[in-house]
């Protein structure tokens, strides 16, 4: 997964957890794009402290979803509701009774899940 994108997921899901300070310097880096120098400045501490937050939040964000696999289990029922969505327009153009049983059976795992 492509690191920005493993970034922001990461904080979709769990950026709720870290304290408001944290959640401003990681938005600022992440989201806003802005300079190491350029959040120093603003918050008043060292380009090395901001790169040393920036890392610390990171490993925290990614220890979270390596105890919850909320993100995983997001991206697992994403799959498989596209691919449900597939099979709906396969049994729509074909009649193939099929579909709908591998439909069944993904719905049946995606509840299982939960």
């Amino acid at each position: 997964m492509e690191r920005i994108v493993e970034q922001n997921l990461l904080y979709d899901f769990y950026g709720e957890l870290l304290n408001a300070h944290q959640k401003q310097i990681y938005e600022d880096a992440i989201y806003n794009d802005l300079s190491l120098s350029e959040i120093a400045d603003e918050y008043g501490i060292s380009r090395q402290g901001v790169h040393d937050l920036i890392k610390r939040v990171t490993k925290t964000l990614e220890g979270y979803e390596a105890k919850l696999h909320l993100i995983k289990k997001f991206l697992d029922t994403k799959d498989k509701v596209t691919k449900i969505d597939s099979l709906v327009d396969d049994y729509m153009n074909s009649g193939d009774i099929k579909a709908v049983h591998e439909i069944k059976k993904l719905s049946n795992e995606i509840l299982d899940e939960f």
